[in-house]
């Protein structure tokens, strides 16, 4: 868990291969049913787009789907999800006494942080490698290093969208963190340092 620009997703990879499960990304499903023009996706746009959470039950039924998978029954990792009560209580019941939620990782970054993290970040139109314009710019400005591509900045990463999709996190998370603070099984991470330090504290805390 953490706000947007926290670095969950590209730290959600790592323990993923570190304890051997697959990952999922609330984001990256919404997203594929948006390229795929999904009636869900077409739903999900238009809160998407103004930087809003995607409704509950859109949200709990695509994630609820993916875990009972039979390929995900060793275990899994999720990013970006729960972010509110509902999805939290829903996640703790379709997992039932017996497969527990072992571990929330929460990320923990300043806001000031966060909107430089997100306003300068840039994607390849082609094979989707991120940059971003004062951390990692490209070689040459507008276009992949890697293919060449067109570099393009997301609709939720503008500035403005940014500060609205922080100010909602804070309404709808905040309450999801002291919920799992009181199931025992929380741990806070300081984000703002740099990826390999966050990686280092993360495999401790999971003893590996």
């Amino acid at each position: 868990m953490g706000p947007p620009g926290s670095g969950k997703g590209t730290q959600a990879s790592h323990i993923a291969e570190l304890v051997g499960v697959h990952l999922v990304s609330s984001g990256d499903l919404f997203r594929e049913n948006l390229s795929s023009e999904t009636e869900l996706g077409l739903i999900a746009k238009k809160f998407m787009e103004k930087g809003d959470y995607v409704p509950d039950d859109i949200t709990i039924g695509m994630v609820m789907s993916w875990i009972t998978e039979p390929e995900h029954s060793k275990g899994f990792v999720l990013d970006g999800f729960p972010r509110t009560i509902g999805q939290a209580k829903a996640l703790v019941q379709q997992l039932g006494n017996n497969h527990d939620v072992d571990h929330v990782i929460f990320f923990d970054v300043p806001d000031e942080l966060i909107i430089n993290r997100l306003s300068g970040r840039l994607l390849c139109t082609d094979c989707q490698t991120p940059f971003h314009r004062f951390f990692y710019p490209p070689i040459q400005e507008g276009f992949c290093d890697l293919c060449s591509g067109n570099l393009y900045q997301r609709s939720d990463d503008k500035p403005e969208v940014v500060e609205n999709r922080l100010r909602i996190y804070k309404e709808e998370t905040g309450p999801v963190v002291e919920y799992f603070s009181n199931l025992g099984n929380f741990h806070e991470v300081d984000a703002s340092k740099s990826i390999d330090e966050v990686r280092c504290a993360i495999a401790h805390l999971l003893g590996r």
